[in-house]
């Protein structure tokens, strides 16, 4: 939804909540005279050192100094951004989330609707493929000689864009409006205007866009929320590039997303160590392992913005960072960062994954 939350309602929001009851239905609290107490979901104790006060309506850890109300101790704990926490109070509380809409942002929230819709449409279209097209049997093939299993497919929505130049076109846009959707979305890709001179009826009958994922893996980009905002495709013949992302939209910025962050919290809502891996397959051999915390770059070298987004997930945590020994420092650089052990980082730790299965998994179960 678009628009502001009002600085009223989010008064009276707190107002209402209770933050004992917000906290002890995900942390189990116990009574300390006037307050309650546990141990802290933010960093590993042994002696509970979190304290909630009913009074002031607060939270605050005398072990790592986390704090806050019950809107932060949401954002905090669940992962989610402001108005998520916002929207999650409100419903427990009975309550509707106002908003101070402008002309503008009404606007472009409605475009923004229509590109996760068609997104969304497409990452069925591609999961439908993988199992139904005649020719997917080379996308199938390949995914069994990586080791992944129909169930990890699932779990990442793994799909197939199969050869052609309008299959998408096809089953998606039924008119000019739905092209410039996917147009918009990055998922089709304009021609050039050869200037021909056969007439305006010939132009306006020809197709004027094509597919931009032919014949490759296509691996879904989902953001926090789960929604589809890009695709990564692997191709499977001998076209280039060998890996093609979709372009940067009014929804995906790839320098600040994470491949596989979604599934990664779907798996685990109390993530405390993030493995920050090169590249889609990576993410998928890891959970084809059950190491279902790994994230990956989208093509881009490790950023603040990406340290910030993983790290946001939690108070305390790991940051494992996977490159390759030639991009080291330059990586390292680029996230603001300083070599393994630096105090400045949560954790020193460099984790480089082998490349094997689980002990008597092929890998090729339940496709």
């Amino acid at each position: 939804m678009a628009g502001l939350i009002p600085q009223t309602f989010i008064d009276d929001l707190l107002s209402r909540a209770d933050i004992v009851d917000v906290v002890d239905k995900r942390v189990t609290l116990k009574k300390s005279g006037k307050n309650y107490s546990a141990c802290c979901p933010f960093h590993k104790e042994k002696t509970p050192s979190f304290s909630v006060q009913p009074e002031r309506q607060f939270y605050y850890c005398f072990g790592c100094g986390a704090g806050g109300n019950a809107i932060g101790f949401i954002m905090n704990f669940d992962q989610v951004d402001f108005p998520q926490a916002v929207e999650s109070l409100a419903r427990d509380n009975g309550m509707e989330v106002p908003r101070e809409e402008s002309a503008a942002a009404t606007r472009r929230q409605s475009e923004n609707s229509k590109l996760f819709e068609v997104l969304e449409e497409a990452s069925k279209f591609y999961c439908n493929q993988l199992r139904h097209h005649e020719q997917r049997k080379s996308a199938v093939d390949y995914l069994k000689s990586r080791g992944v299993s129909g169930e990890v497919a699932r779990d990442f929505s793994i799909g197939y864009a199969p050869p052609g130049w309008d299959n998408l076109l096809k089953a998606t846009a039924d008119g000019a409006s739905a092209q410039q959707t996917l147009l918009k979305a990055g998922l089709v890709v304009e021609k050039e205007s050869r200037g021909s001179g056969s007439g305006d009826n010939a132009n306006a009958e020809e197709t004027r866009y094509y597919d931009r994922f032919r014949h490759r893996i296509i691996f879904p980009i989902r953001d926090s929320r789960g929604r589809t905002i890009a695709f990564g495709g692997r191709v499977l013949g001998d076209d280039k590039p060998k890996y093609l992302n979709s372009p940067e939209t009014p929804v995906f910025h790839k320098g600040a997303e994470l491949y596989g962050l979604f599934e990664a919290k779907k798996s685990n809502n109390k993530l405390k160590r993030i493995l920050i891996v090169e590249g889609y397959m990576d993410v998928i051999a890891l959970a084809q392992m059950g190491i279902r915390n790994s994230v990956a770059t989208l093509g881009t070298a490790t950023s603040d913005r990406h340290l910030t987004t993983t790290l946001s997930s939690r108070s305390r945590g790991s940051v494992l960072l996977r490159w390759r020994q030639c991009g080291q420092n330059r990586g390292m650089e680029s996230a603001g960062g300083q070599p393994a052990g630096d105090a400045r980082w949560p954790s020193g730790e460099v984790f480089i994954p082998a490349r094997r299965r689980r002990p008597g998994h092929t890998g090729t179960q339940d496709w």
